[in-house]
């Protein structure tokens, strides 16, 4: 197709789809002005291939007809396909590294080697219970393991956690935390403003949309997909896979009998509470940042699934309806952990996000 034919076709569809919409019932016109939309999409994108052998030599001069107007020459219209270029696995890893790393701020970890210290030096009293036999499984697989500084690395590369250095030349994502609660807080102010508008119009089925913007929302998500796909290269997906099952193996084993009689406990998360407490200098936050490893998990999972290119905000509303909850628990429990003590609230982090206010540190996010 020429560019000539291209801008011809482009004015008379955009001239057919105003007289057939002038002619359809309003509550309809929504419905057949995407098929129209779909419809010119797939006309220019058939004719505008600009595969023809002679589409270059035309327009430098070189063809078979000589020099050519412009106008005569052949097009090819682009397709987009960034959205769709980035390497999902490593995003469900970075998910699965997001929940570990939460239980690293609740100090399992560290309890765990506490108690093979104490069971190491005879100061458990257990012997031979489950609870015995899966302190010895997990001293014996320990050298095996990926190392805590091994951990560290991978948050600092995957979200800028922490303060260790990183690795020279490696890809860092410094911007994750500050994109991730913005994103967040997207999400909870578009489900907000859709009950506001719901409220004021006294029905779901009046217009049927919201006043939010999901606009915002696709385009932090974007920006959180390539981020992640870039820092979450080399050993990353098998250290996650690898110490997510170790991470299991841990939770297990304190929750076996022995164990928690020999705190008194009555759950693995009352064995974590009084080990931190005496031995450990004061418990973490559990009961927050397990909210925040669950629905953050959940959150970047969904990230790592969606290519965020629907326009269609009936869709749109219908794909991210089951998130809002879920952002507004991450929110709650945000706000109650010292790295968001400061959050001013979700239209101050959207307000900050949109005027490319300073990120925060990674040091800062992990205190």
């Amino acid at each position: 197709m020429s560019l000539k034919t291209k801008d011809e076709l482009q004015r008379l569809f955009s001239q057919f789809v105003r007289d057939a919409l002038a002619a359809v019932p309003t509550e309809e016109r929504a419905r057949y002005q995407e098929e129209f939309q779909k419809r010119a999409e797939e006309l220019l994108r058939v004719g505008s291939d600009g595969s023809g052998p002679t589409a270059f030599l035309d327009l430098v001069g070189l063809g078979a007809k000589g020099p050519m107007a412009f106008e005569d020459v052949s097009s090819q219209r682009l397709q987009p396909d960034f959205d769709d270029s980035v390497v999902q696995s490593q995003i469900h890893a970075a998910a699965e590294l997001y929940y570990i790393y939460q239980h690293e701020r609740m100090k399992v970890f560290q309890v765990v080697g506490v108690l093979l210290r104490m069971f190491h030096d005879g100061r458990m009293r257990i012997q031979r219970g489950p609870g015995a036999r899966a302190l010895y499984l997990v001293e014996k697989h320990h050298p095996l393991r990926y190392k805590p500084r091994d951990r560290q690395l991978a948050y600092r590369r995957a979200f800028n956690y922490g303060v260790i250095a990183p690795a020279p030349r490696a890809v860092v994502y410094r911007n994750f935390h500050r994109q991730f609660v913005a994103f967040n807080a997207a999400i909870a102010q578009y489900f907000r403003d859709l009950l506001i508008g719901e409220v004021i119009r006294g029905s779901q089925l009046i217009n049927q949309r919201p006043f939010g913007s999901q606009a915002t929302i696709q385009r932090l998500g974007t920006d959180l997909r390539w981020g992640l796909d870039r820092a979450t290269y080399g050993n990353l997906y098998a250290l996650t896979v690898e110490t997510g099952n170790y991470l299991k193996v841990v939770l297990d084993m304190l929750e076996t009998p022995d164990i928690k009689r020999a705190f008194d406990a009555n759950t693995k998360w009352d064995v974590i509470e009084f080990v931190s407490e005496r031995y450990l200098g004061g418990q973490a936050e559990i009961s927050q940042r397990i909210k925040l490893a669950d629905a953050g998990r959940r959150l970047l999972e969904f990230v790592a699934s969606e290519p965020f290119s629907v326009r269609d905000f009936n869709l749109f509303q219908a794909q991210m309806q089951p998130l809002g909850p879920v952002a507004e628990e991450w929110l709650a429990a945000y706000r109650m952990v010292p790295e968001g003590r400061a959050f001013g609230g979700v239209a101050s982090a959207l307000r900050g996000i949109l005027q490319s206010r300073p990120a925060v540190s990674g040091a800062m996010a992990a205190r």
